[in-house]
């Protein structure tokens, strides 16, 4: 196994100066894309607001684009933006109801989202928060109805008779199963048919308020947008998850396509700030998922922004994590184990320093070039079949541009504890999510 100096470790302190290295290699990359190795650990959620931080006040980045569904992180946007629909953070992160809660509604999400309102009353103009994820087909199409009833009375009746079609199910996992069967006729043509008079009437729609017009149809459209991925995504989940994974990354990496694209109306440039698992963030063709034809966003951000798009992993070694049993299970606080031997996780261990960031375009990279083990903790995790759910072969100098690496970490405080968080037992049932 090969083995890192420490040298070529720049330590973090927790200091002021801490990423000044990292954003001297970002330059003037407007899209960085920040991981983590799971879904629940403290500092991944920690050291990334650190970095945003830093990227809004001293290099102008405008927005956060997350892992998220895009009308939940919607209502934040607002919030942070000065909106009086929610009087504080932990009210704007309410939209958060889906599993996981903990991914968006934790203590370390709260205090950044706090600071992003501050520093938007402060500054006047403003960086925003959105969502990139399509799970939220229902959520969405009661989105683009209510636009349309404040715009386009008679189009939102149209709207809602469309949408009707997925009314019988009740969840969207209920409707793929159904349609993916061929027990019931697909609602795909209700959807095109809505996104496409959704488009076609957007002149007129956008000639009312001005900026707050485009704003708020941007937002409907993308609903609707939405609603046309989500549809194929949950037909195609049950038949195929390269197929699924794939429309949902693409999915990811088109909506924040069109949201810089969107941000950029008025010829400023917009840098935005991107909140994502690692098997989201580093690149897939580095990794097994794309020996399997899987690609991911990290990928399809550097085909089409090249040395624009700046991509960072986050790892540990051991330590706590909140991350449930089964698929819709509470929250728990388990026990991570030591990462296992020939992983970039024990590499980093072996160095003896607690937390540093390493520059994969520097002389590290040689050392770290693969294939070798690194682990991935997704919603669920299971530490008794933890080298069959939760390690991947990867080429980590191709797959990332920088990566942190945090030797002990802790579990994510959830904003509401179930009583398995508490005593931090690990159960250990059910495959990764990711």
């Amino acid at each position: 196994m090969p083995q890192l100096e420490s040298s070529k470790a720049q330590p973090l302190g927790g200091g002021e100066s801490d990423y000044d290295g990292l954003l001297d290699l970002i330059g003037d990359a407007s899209v960085v894309l920040l991981g983590e190795a799971s879904h629940g650990t403290h500092e991944f959620y920690r050291e990334r607001a650190r970095i945003t931080r830093r990227l809004i006040e001293e290099r102008g980045f405008i927005a956060v684009a997350v892992e998220a569904d895009w009308p939940d992180a919607y209502r934040v946007n607002r919030y942070v933006r000065g909106a009086p629909d929610d009087g504080d953070a932990e009210e704007a992160l309410r939209g958060f109801r889906r599993f996981p809660t903990w991914m968006w509604r934790n203590a370390e999400v709260l205090d950044f989202v706090g600071w992003l309102r501050a520093h938007n009353d402060r500054d006047g103009a403003g960086a925003g928060f959105y969502g990139l994820d399509l799970y939220s087909l229902y959520a969405s199409a009661d989105e683009v109805i209510a636009y349309l009833e404040r715009v386009d009375p008679p189009a939102a009746d149209r709207a809602r008779e469309r949408y009707a079609c997925f009314e019988q199910f009740g969840h969207e996992r209920t409707y793929g199963r159904a349609a993916s069967l061929g027990v019931t006729e697909s609602c795909r043509h209700a959807v095109v048919a809505q996104l496409t008079e959704l488009q076609r009437r957007a002149d007129a729609y956008l000639r009312r308020d001005g900026l707050a017009a485009e704003d708020e149809q941007f937002y409907a459209e993308q609903n609707a947008r939405l609603i046309d991925s989500a549809e194929e995504y949950y037909r195609s989940m049950f038949a195929d998850h390269g197929t699924s994974w794939n429309l949902r990354d693409r999915h990811m990496a088109e909506t924040l396509g069109r949201l810089r694209a969107h941000l950029e109306r008025h010829g400023e440039p917009a840098r935005i700030v991107v909140w994502e698992h690692n098997s989201h963030v580093g690149d897939a063709r580095m990794t097994e998922m794309g020996r399997r034809g899987e690609l991911n966003v990290g990928q399809l951000a550097r085909e089409r922004w090249a040395d624009d798009a700046f991509l960072v992993g986050f790892t540990t070694y051991t330590g706590t994590v909140t991350a449930a049993s089964a698929w819709d299970a509470p929250a728990e606080r388990k026990l991570v184990r030591p990462a296992l031997p020939g992983s970039y996780e024990a590499l980093f261990h072996e160095t003896g320093e607690r937390r540093f960031l390493v520059d994969l375009g520097g002389e590290a990279a040689e050392t770290l070039r693969g294939p070798l083990l690194e682990r991935a903790i997704g919603v669920i995790y299971r530490p008794e079949t933890e080298r069959v759910s939760h390690y991947f072969r990867a080429d980590l100098a191709g797959q990332f541009d920088a990566v942190v690496h945090i030797d002990e970490s802790r579990a994510v405080e959830p904003l509401e504890r179930s009583a398995g968080w508490e005593p931090g037992e690990p159960p250990e049932t059910y495959p990764t999510a990711l």
